[in-house]
């Protein structure tokens, strides 16, 4: 059953790669932390506004997170549990963030010309 999950979904990324147009990194994970893509050819569909919501929501949690940890972490009196917590909190909002920030990325178009300025030459020529 994996091997046939795998092959349809090497296939949808085959076709969607063929169509030139790329699947959306979704900022969740199934329940096992596997990824979920959307593999659609419209923006602003129903999945795709559910998926900016809850980017939305997540960037507003890890906002809210980092007040609370910087309270705890500010306490000299706070507990080992506080401090834990805050931390493993902090780290699933780090974790959010990251995909959210892949997700984007991977949506963002290259400006034509703009390939090759990764390259060395490129870079010295914008310094020097």
């Amino acid at each position: 059953m994996q091997r046939a999950d795998g092959d349809r979904q090497r296939r949808q990324e085959l076709a969607d790669v063929s169509s030139g147009h790329l699947p959306r990194l979704l900022p969740w994970t199934t329940d096992d932390g596997k990824r979920c893509l959307l593999s659609a050819d419209t923006e602003g569909g129903f999945l795709s506004r559910l998926a900016d919501d809850f980017e939305a929501a997540q960037l507003g949690l890890g906002s809210d997170m980092v007040t609370e940890a910087s309270t705890v972490l500010g306490n000299p009196m706070a507990t080992h549990a506080e401090v834990r917590y805050a931390t493993l909190r902090l780290s699933e909002c780090l974790t959010d963030v990251l995909r959210i920030a892949e997700s984007r990325g991977l949506r963002l178009s290259v400006p034509d010309g703009d390939e090759d300025d990764d390259s060395p030459a490129a870079s010295a020529e914008a310094v020097g």
